[in-house]
């Protein structure tokens, strides 16, 4: 359970005032005791630093008792950089074209070399032509591609209230995949 992780991602590559919209969402985590307002050493990336969970976070799950509070890795990282958001184990690399319902998951994949480096934020269907964000391109399972990401950690296996991420979509003023990878 303890390595699970559940990651809100904005479905857009670039969300503008990323790192004002972090700082914001935080606050809203922490005021609602969702997660602690200082960071400890309770994540799991560079440094180990994260915002631990709190009490409240029982409040926006389906499965309280399957949060990590008895674990040492248990806080939210904040990722303020461009990042692919994708699960880790058993990841079929599939994809589907909004447009023409096609799988085009091979060339999107690929496509990725131009969007990490932010040559583009854009896909185009090999299959029909269609171009958008490549947000706006199907994924099952879910994928998330921006530059700014919400990474819960061992929080996979509880499964976020669909109420949190609509309120959470709200405040960031954008859409959002939830990319759970499980171990």
């Amino acid at each position: 359970m303890s390595q699970s992780q559940a990651i809100i991602v904005p479905r857009i590559s670039t969300l503008p005032g990323h790192e004002a919209k972090a700082r914001m969402i935080l606050r809203w985590l922490a005021e609602r005791h969702i997660v602690e307002a200082l960071p400890t050493t309770c994540g799991r990336g560079v440094g180990g630093m994260g915002y631990a969970i709190a009490p409240g976070a029982r409040n926006v799950v389906m499965h309280p008792e399957r949060l990590p509070f008895a674990e040492a890795i248990n806080g939210l990282e904040v990722v303020t950089k461009r990042c692919i958001y994708t699960p880790t184990r058993d990841f079929p690399e599939e994809a589907g074209c909004p447009e023409c319902r096609r799988e085009i998951g091979e060339a999107l994949f690929e496509s990725l070399d131009e969007w990490m480096p932010r040559q583009t934020d854009n896909f185009t269907c090999p299959e029909c032509g269609f171009e958008d964000d490549i947000n706006g391109f199907l994924f099952i399972p879910a994928c998330g591609f921006s530059n700014l990401g919400f990474i819960f950690n061992g929080w996979g296996e509880a499964g976020f209230k669909p109420s949190f991420l609509d309120e959470f979509a709200e405040r960031l003023g954008f859409k959002v995949a939830l990319v759970v990878d499980r171990p």
